[in-house]
C-alpha cells in the first residue's frame, strides 16, 4: 500500500492579491495533459459513485449459482464470481464505498488538522509544544501497523477504518498548517492587522485560514488515493468493510482465492485503484503547479 509523500514544512508565501481566477485556472487545467486525463478519470470515479444505480446492469448482490464464473462478455463485461454475481456491477458498487471513505475520512482529517495547526501556530506555546508532541508520536507509528493494531482492539467495521484513516492521516495536514500559520502571523498585514486593535477570531479567518486553505487541499486531493488504497487493503485483510458489501478490497480478495479458476475478478478490483491512484495523483500534481505561487512562477 502506497504511503503519502513527505511533504516539505516550508511555509507557502501569503498570497494577498492576483489569486488565479476560475476561468484561468480552467483553461491552464484543460491545457495540462496530465492534469487533464487526472480529472477525466476522477470524474468518471464520482460519476460511477454517484449513479452506481443507473449504472450497474445487475444487483451486485444476486447470487446466481448457475453463472458462477462465466468469462467477460457483453452479458457480463467483468465476468462473473464464484456465487455468480456480475463483476462489474460490484466494481461500480464499490465505488460508493471509495468515494465515502476518501470524501468523509479525508474531510474529517482536513478538518481536525485545520483546526489542530491553527492552534498551534497562532496559540500559546505550550499548546504548540504539546501538538507537535502528538503529532510526532502518530507519525513515529507505521500507518499500516497503526491501522492493523486499532483494528484488532476495536474489531473490524467501517466506523473502524474511518478511525484509523483519521488518525493516521491528520497530523499531516496539521503540520502544514502550523507552519504555515507560524509564517502568517508575523508577517507586516497580519502585524497592522494586530495594531489596529483586531482580535485573534478575525485574523485567523479574514488572513490566515484563507492563505493555509489552498495548500491543504492540493496535499488532500493528493492524499485521496492513499485512503482509498488503505482501505482497499485492510478489506482484502479481512479487516475492513465487512461483507456483503463490494469494496475493491473485497474484490481482490475472492478474486485471489479463484485466481486460477476465474482470473478475470482479480484483474476487474486491481485496474479502479489503479485509476483512481492515477486521477487523484495526476489531478493534485496539476493543481499543485497552477496554484503554487512558486512553481507558477517557474513556469
Amino acid at each position: 500500500m502506497p504511503e503519502s509523500e513527505p511533504v516539505s514544512e516550508a511555509a507557502p508565501p501569503p498570497v494577498r492579491t492576483g489569486a488565479v481566477g476560475s476561468s484561468s485556472l480552467s483553461r491552464r487545467l484543460l491545457g495540462d495533459p496530465l492534469g487533464l486525463a487526472g480529472l477525466v478519470l476522477v470524474l468518471v470515479l464520482l460519476a460511477c459513485g454517484l449513479f452506481a444505480g443507473w449504472i450497474t446492469p445487475y444487483d451486485p448482490f444476486k447470487i446466481a449459482v448457475r453463472d458462477r464464473f462465466l468469462p467477460p462478455s457483453l452479458l457480463h463485461l467483468f465476468g462473473t464470481d464464484n456465487l455468480g454475481r456480475d463483476v462489474f456491477s460490484r466494481v461500480v458498487e464499490g465505488s460508493r464505498i471509495a468515494l465515502y471513505f476518501a470524501s468523509v475520512a479525508t474531510g474529517l482529517s482536513v478538518l481536525l488538522g485545520l483546526t489542530l495547526g491553527l492552534i498551534a501556530g497562532y496559540g500559546p506555546r505550550w499548546a504548540d509544544s504539546l501538538f507537535v508532541l502528538l503529532f510526532d508520536t502518530v507519525n513515529a507509528f507505521p500507518r499500516v501497523m497503526l491501522a492493523l493494531a486499532v483494528i484488532t482492539i476495536l474489531g473490524p467495521s467501517s466506523a473502524s477504518v474511518l478511525l484509523v484513516i483519521v488518525v493516521t492521516t491528520f497530523p499531516t495536514y496539521a503540520r502544514l498548517v502550523r507552519t504555515s500559520t507560524l509564517s502568517l502571523k508575523t508577517a507586516e498585514f497580519v502585524l497592522a492587522e494586530r495594531s489596529l486593535g483586531a482580535g485573534t477570531p478575525r485574523i485567523l479567518l479574514r488572513h490566515i485560514l484563507p492563505n493555509v486553505v489552498g495548500p491543504l487541499l492540493i496535499l488532500a486531493s493528493m492524499d485521496i488515493p492513499v485512503v482509498i488504497t488503505l482501505e482497499a487493503g485492510l478489506t482484502f485483510l479481512g479487516l475492513g468493510v465487512p461483507p456483503p458489501a463490494p469494496s475493491w478490497g473485497r474484490i481482490l480478495n475472492e478474486g485471489y482465492s479463484f485466481i486460477r479458476e476465474a482470473p478475470w475478478i482479480v484483474v476487474s478490483g486491481g485496474i479502479p485503484l489503479i485509476l483512481a491512484t492515477l486521477g487523484f495523483t495526476f489531478l493534485g500534481e496539476a493543481l499543485r503547479d497552477l496554484l503554487d505561487p512558486r512553481l507558477r512562477s517557474r513556469r
